[in-house]
């Protein structure tokens, strides 16, 4: 008799695996707390095997309507996130940290995992893959002038430091992983490529394993701040989703609204030093609900 492939069964499951790791890393404070101290390096992890994922095919399709999908990257990653510094400075709220929350969230690129969601939600994954890759490799350049204005971050050279923390490991974890799949993984079958979606997956379950430490602190000593930082977390990713869903008409933009709202904050903890990055963990933390949970609560929504 021959034993199931754990990867493919994991691949196969990913919303049960992703929602089982939520559930432990709230019920298992301990194993949470233990795995904190690696964010950093699982963001590197992560974003190695989205890059690994990605064929040669998968590469040429990047290149179509390229100008337009650049546009977009531009506004959703520049003009929103410089907006919502502007509101920030009007209302004199630049140090604290709900408006650097927002302005990391939408200078961040979509989640490395955004085809695989557009492929559960029956989106149109080139659109969702496209935007993911465009807006990482477009992110040192949309990001420098952003930060340059947050006085959070620091001064000029603080903020040209995470700057290049960000790019190196842009290209040390994405560039690395194309040049591999180029040299000894180029015409690998669709069960290998499930086998690394399922490795991705078991990741990123790890991954929210650790984010909970902070959330089942907050829980049980703060449940005001963990409820706050809840609502800010539902209402920045469900509030994008929706305004995007409400004024696109086209056959991609539902594809175009799961990217604008599901994003890559935690890349910037990498970059960042730990104490800024420190007072925003319980919101990095909250903002996993929403993304898990986007294709149960929003598909009617994106079928409509």
């Amino acid at each position: 008799m021959t034993l199931p492939d754990p990867l493919l069964l994991v691949s196969r499951y990913a919303r049960s695996v992703l929602v089982a790791g939520l559930a432990a890393g709230i019920a298992l404070p301990a194993l949470a707390q233990a795995l904190s101290g690696w964010i950093p390096e699982m963001v590197v992890v992560l974003l190695f095997l989205g890059a690994l994922r990605l064929s040669p095919t998968d590469l040429r399709a990047l290149g179509t309507d390229l100008p337009r999908a650049a546009w977009y990257v531009l506004i959703s990653q520049l003009v929103l996130p410089l907006a919502v510094l502007a509101a920030a400075f009007a209302l004199g709220a630049t140090q604290s940290p709900v408006p650097l929350a927002l302005v990391l969230l939408a200078c961040a690129p979509p989640i490395v995992s955004s085809p695989n969601i557009a492929a559960i939600m029956r989106l149109d994954v080139p659109t969702a893959m496209q935007l993911m890759v465009l807006g990482s490799v477009l992110l040192p350049v949309t990001v420098l002038p952003v930060f340059w204005l947050m006085p959070a971050l620091g001064s000029a050279e603080q903020v040209l430091g995470a700057t290049l923390r960000l790019v190196l490991t842009i290209l040390l974890a994405g560039g690395g992983a194309l040049i591999l799949r180029r040299l000894t993984l180029r015409g690998i079958c669709r069960r290998t490529t499930q086998r690394i979606d399922g490795l991705s997956v078991l990741a990123l379950a790890v991954f929210v394993i650790a984010l909970m430490a902070s959330v089942s602190v907050a829980i049980a000593n703060t449940p005001a701040t963990f409820i706050f930082w809840l609502v800010i977390a539902f209402a920045a990713n469900f509030g994008t989703q929706i305004a995007m869903l409400l004024r696109g008409r086209d056959p991609i933009s539902g594809a175009r609204a799961l990217v604008a709202g599901n994003r890559n904050v935690s890349l910037f903890f990498v970059a960042l030093p730990p104490d800024v990055t420190a007072p925003l963990l319980v919101f990095l933390g909250c903002y996993q609900l929403p993304m898990l949970l986007t294709p149960i609560l929003l598909a009617r929504l994106y079928r409509r």
